[in-house]
């Protein structure tokens, strides 16, 4: 009989909080506030973890060796977009983090006119510097061998040779590759006085706009010679004088395996590599693409190489 009691009870009890208004609001209260403490405790997470994944941005440097280096972009957590990723499941998820970028305090832009020999070393990435005064007949391959890697390089192109060769430098402006300045006749800059310099660059910087339609932001001086006096003229001109970190020498006429060697064994964050349009360059650039990429570097213009932004916000990078 008590336990017939107790069941009616029971029943009577699971009645009433399933009918009654009161202990419907009741019981969805909790719910809501079980449901609010988990949300809370996953913000509570994100925000405690966040700093784990933070790295600090990088300010821009003149090196007594290597000059002007790039800054670089730090990351952090956007805690609220992260949450809003996350809710859904109320956990947390490392792969779900939404960072964004810092900027650091002193940029490229900053620093006094000095040359650069190399990106920022903690950006993983790497450029094709291509100076073009000669080899036209390697051009077309190259371009093709870059489109079919999805790469985009930097060519540096002489004045002159513009002017010959107008429908070859519409031809690399028009694949999406980054122009630069070469120089108009290819002196020894070094060696030149002042208005010559002056004159070399703005006549080049005028003669691939009027072909191309690009206006350069970058000069390259012909076989790495220049002063300060040269790199003063090209910052009055609005642009960056860049040299190299590592040079395939490939006007030497290496075998395809010396030059694969030569560029894979200095190969580093940053790296500013120097290439001719040579038959041994075309007959080389697929492997040294596949290579350097299986290396974990990105290969992309000399402008996005050097500028501070992460090319990856991967919380390993």
């Amino acid at each position: 009989m008590k336990k017939v009691i107790a069941l009616v009870g029971i029943l009577a009890i699971s009645w009433f909080l399933v009918n009654n208004p009161l202990a419907n609001t009741y019981v969805s209260t909790l719910q809501e506030n079980s449901v609010a403490v988990t949300a809370d405790s996953l913000y509570t997470t994100i925000s405690d973890k966040a700093k784990e994944y933070e790295k600090k941005p990088i300010d821009a440097k003149l090196d007594p060796v290597w000059k002007a280096i790039p800054g670089l972009n730090g990351l952090k957590v956007n805690v609220d977009a992260s949450y809003k990723k996350m809710k859904k499941q109320k956990k947390f998820a490392e792969q779900k983090l939404v960072f964004q970028q810092v900027k650091p305090q002193i940029t490229l832009a900053d620093l006094p006119p000095a040359p650069i020999y190399k990106g920022n070393p903690d950006k993983e990435t790497v450029s094709f510097i291509i100076n073009v005064a000669w080899g036209n007949e390697f051009l077309p391959d190259i371009l093709a061998t870059l489109k079919k890697h999805h790469v985009k390089a930097s060519f540096f192109m002489e004045g002159r040779w513009v002017q010959k060769n107008p429908d070859l430098a519409k031809m690399i402006a028009e694949a999406g590759h980054e122009l630069g300045n070469h120089s108009y006749t290819h002196p020894d800059m070094s060696k030149i006085s002042s208005s010559k310099i002056h004159e070399e660059i703005v006549k080049t910087n005028d003669v691939i706009e009027a072909t191309t339609g690009e206006q350069v932001t970058l000069l390259a001086p012909p076989s790495g010679y220049f002063n300060n006096e040269v790199v003063k003229i090209a910052d009055q001109q609005k642009l960056k004088t860049v040299i190299w970190s590592v040079d395939t020498i490939d006007w030497q006429k290496p075998s395809p395996d010396t030059l694969l060697k030569r560029v894979l064994g200095k190969i580093h964050n940053g790296a500013l590599i120097l290439m001719h349009p040579t038959e041994v360059t075309t007959n080389s650039l697929e492997r040294l693409i596949i290579e350097i990429e299986n290396k974990g570097y990105k290969i992309d213009t000399v402008s996005d190489m050097l500028s501070e932004e992460r090319e990856s916000v991967n919380t390993k990078k």
